[in-house]
This record gives structure tokens, C-alpha cells and sequence, in this order.
């Protein structure tokens, strides 16, 4: 399940290569006056705006990124372009009624979550396998969005990276089933971090998968300081970048 984009295109042909019998159920992409109303209500106003202009600089900057993208798809032997030979079902939202008879339909195996809306606590229970979530940081700590930039601005290097989870009624809250950690480049910014752990969790997100189909998860809870992140306010932002050099 996703809304779509280049790094969950690359999740969608690494497990097709893998195992094949990939079905994807495509969401439609949340509207930003949907993002905002609802940062507006957690954060206030001010935040919520500061935060919507650092996603549309970053959407501007991926542009500038092209290069670096290209980069880590052949580091990484990534492939992030849809492919029109894998079957496609079109939904509302991963929570809706469309969705829920979409799974029950094709009664899979196992369902991963890459880049989606939260999955509401009564889809979850409707759904008839385990449902794993890709997130591009380390849970517990870096919950939530733009983990490995919050890693990164934090100083904790050592913890930018990707966990493959279980889902669970919370946000990255599930128990933990695989980690990896990466090394970002002098050429990454916030716009090319999620598609580097992306490409770097490839790997473990394979293994993940197919621990379900096989019956063989090993969830283990987290632990450590656990705490839930948004994408940082322009000025944040480039504060960050002009005193750390974290961009």
C-alpha cells in the first residue's frame, strides 16, 4: 500500500523481483490544505506553515537532487520507476471501505505500508495478514517524518537510518523487525534522505516480507527514547543548515 513516488517504486520492484505476485494498492496523495489542517491542530498555526514551506522548497529541490537520486538507485541497484506490468488498484485512502474489500479480495500474504496515511485501528483489525510499515528512521527515536534529517541536526549520526516494523494503532510505534543504518553523503539533503534509506532498507524490507510469508517474524518491542517528529519549519531548517551544515 502506498500513495505512490520514486522510493516506495523502488520497494514495489525489489519485493517483485524477490517474490513476485506483487499487487499494489495505490492511495490518492493527501491535499496540502488536508496536511495543514490537520499540523494546524497539533502544532498551531505558524508551525504548520513554517513546515508546509520547507516540504515545497524541498519539492523544488528535489529537482536540483536528480543527479543524486540517480546516484543511489545504481549504488543501490535500485529501480524507481512504476512498471506497468505490476497490477494496480486505485483507492480513496488505505482506510477506506474500497480498500478494505480490495484486501479482502486478494487475500494476501502480508501487507506493507510505504509512504501511506496512518492505517486507522479499524482497518488494521480488518486486515487478514500482518501489516509491516517501511519508515525511513530509527524507531523509537525518530518517529514519525524525516527521521534521518532529525538524526542528522541532532547530531546522532550514528542512528540515521531505516526500520521495518509491525503496525500497530500508534504512529512507528510497532514492534521492530529489522534496522539498518546508512551513511549519508556530502551531496544528501532533506530531499534526498528518504530515498537513500530507502534504497539502503531494500535489503532487510525483502527479508521482512518474507519472514511473513513463511511465518517466521521475530518482533521485538522497542526500547529507548521514543519521540515523534514532523518536518522542521523553513527557518528551523535553514538555521540547521547554515550553523551544522545539515541541509
Amino acid at each position: 500500500m502506498t500513495a505512490g513516488g520514486p522510493n516506495p517504486w523502488m520497494v514495489v520492484n525489489a519485493l517483485q523481483a524477490r517474490f513476485g505476485g506483487v499487487h499494489v494498492l495505490l492511495e490518492e496523495q493527501e491535499s496540502k490544505a488536508e496536511i495543514f489542517r490537520r499540523r494546524q491542530r497539533r502544532v498551531g498555526t505558524i508551525t504548520a506553515l513554517g513546515q508546509l514551506a520547507t516540504m515545497a522548497v524541498g519539492k523544488f529541490m528535489r529537482r536540483a537532487a536528480q543527479k543524486r537520486s540517480q546516484s543511489i538507485c545504481q549504488d543501490f541497484s535500485a529501480n524507481p520507476r512504476f512498471d506497468p506490468q505490476i497490477p494496480v488498484t486505485t483507492v480513496r485512502s488505505i482506510n477506506s471501505p474500497e480498500a478494505q474489500e480490495a484486501v479482502q479480495q486478494l487475500s494476501p500474504g502480508v501487507i506493507l505500508l510505504v509512504s501511506t496515511r496512518l492505517m486507522t485501528a479499524n482497518a488494521l483489525a480488518s486486515m487478514p495478514c500482518p501489516v509491516l510499515n517501511l519508515h525511513a528512521g530509527i524507531n523509537p527515536a525518530y518517529r514519525g517524518q524525516m527521521g534521518g534529517y532529525w538524526a542528522l541536526a541532532k547530531g546522532d549520526r550514528g542512528n540515521f537510518g531505516a526500520t521495518v516494523h509491525l503496525v500497530d494503532q500508534g504512529t512507528d510505534t510497532g514492534d521492530v523487525l529489522y534496522q539498518v543504518r546508512a551513511q549519508p553523503s556530502s551531496g544528501d539533503f532533506i530531499s534526498t534522505y528518504p530515498m537513500l534509506l530507502t534504497a539502503a532498507a531494500l535489503p532487510v524490507t525483502c527479508q521482512a516480507v518474507g519472514d511473513a510469508l513463511e511465518g517466521k517474524l521475530t518482533p521485538i518491542a522497542p526500547t529507548g527514547p521514543s519521540a515523534l517528529y514532523f518536518p522542521p519549519t523553513l527557518w528551523r531548517w535553514l538555521w540547521t543548515g547554515l550553523t551544522k551544515g545539515i541541509w
